[in-house]
């Protein structure tokens, strides 16, 4: 794309911007993403393999200026601010463990860099419970907003509404310096009301894939770093009698007792979503970090006596089937994925800012 050609186009900025599924869709939408900002290496590494014309602060956002992020900008302002804090500390999953969790605070670097920028709009994403665990960082950062001249719309969204085949809860903050910004219409629903299609299904995401390898087989044929990363753990003898068992769409508790772990037995009544397997015709559970570990989730393929693979859980967070994950770790591509916003789900969000974009202008 030419200078001139970038000049036309609405500039927007990828903060926390992990892997890039964010930007893939802030780009599908018709931004065009200057810079972003990521420290964790193999997720700075996957961005900018896939998104080279974009400038990295490969850096501690704390020490990135709003001057450096302007000096990125063809027009010398910013249209759309965007970010996915980190939210370990709010999602439900870890709250009774990491309630002081100091990536918390990150939040107040948003806010920060909003007031350093100045953009026309700010789109932000978290999980739901930075609306209540996070409510003491949040009100805030709404206040300093609204006192900025932005027009602020909250809401929570269930992404399997958005064409995203995976159940998934996320609050969106969407604002608009003098201006409104509404949430998209849904484009599925789960019953297919109003004339909408059904949910997106396992099925329909993941079926064409053939049978994976494993891990050690891929690293002794030298096959990592993997583009296509269609790749799953090696488990063991007891975790494939698990999932032999398993049905589809429960968890631990459809596995005899003598096969399940110590702690799963007996009078056990902890995460009951573990140690099973997804339902071809329904959305996947949440894809986390976890999300090729029998042990941290539903996360059993429907059918395979295996779990599902790297670029499976890819596929199930909407992610391009050539996206390149730069890394040799199964754990860090596992985390890149699982942190990151669905891209489609990216796409609809960041249309919306588009359109409201354009029309105050």
């Amino acid at each position: 794309m030419s200078v001139n050609a970038t000049k036309t186009q609405h500039v927007a900025v990828d903060l926390f911007c992990g892997g890039g599924g964010l930007t893939v869709g802030l780009k599908n939408a018709g931004f065009n993403v200057v810079a972003a900002v990521e420290m964790e290496p193999a997720a700075a590494s996957t961005f900018q393999v896939n998104h080279p014309e974009t400038t990295l602060f490969y850096q501690d956002i704390r020490y990135v200026s709003g001057r450096d992020l302007l000096k990125q900008s063809p027009t010398g302002e910013i249209d759309l601010l965007s970010g996915c804090p980190p939210c370990q500390g709010f999602t439900s999953l870890t709250a009774k463990y990491r309630r002081d969790d100091p990536r918390n605070n990150l939040v107040n670097e948003m806010s920060r860099l909003i007031e350093e920028t100045a953009p026309k709009a700010v789109m932000m994403e978290n999980v739901p419970g930075l609306a209540k665990r996070g409510k003491h960082l949040l009100d805030p950062m709404c206040q300093r907003l609204e006192e900025s001249g932005y027009e602020i719309t909250l809401n929570t969204l269930q992404v399997a509404d958005y064409g995203v085949p995976q159940f998934r809860k996320r609050l969106v903050l969407l604002a608009g310096r003098g201006f409104s910004i509404s949430m998209p219409q849904p484009t599925h629903s789960s019953g297919g009301d109003n004339g909408l299609p059904m949910w997106r299904t396992v099925r329909e995401a993941i079926s064409k894939y053939p049978t994976p390898i494993t891990f050690s087989v891929a690293k002794f044929m030298g096959k990592l770093p993997s583009r296509e990363w269609h790749v799953v753990r090696d488990l063991s003898a007891l975790n494939i009698a698990r999932l032999r068992v398993a049905k589809p769409g429960a968890g631990w508790e459809s596995i005899p007792e003598s096969l399940r772990p110590p702690c799963h037995q007996g009078k056990y009544r902890g995460f009951s979503n573990v140690y099973g397997r997804m339902e071809w015709d329904r959305i996947s559970p949440t894809i986390t970090g976890g999300c090729t570990t029998l042990s941290r989730g539903r996360y059993g393929h429907p059918v395979e006596d295996r779990t599902i693979s790297v670029r499976e859980a890819a596929t199930l967070q909407t992610f391009p089937e050539d996206y390149i994950f730069d890394t040799q770790y199964m754990d860090k591509v596992c985390n890149i994925i699982g942190n990151a916003l669905p891209c489609e789900f990216a796409r609809l969000i960041s249309s919306q800012c588009l359109k409201a974009l354009q029309s105050a202008r």
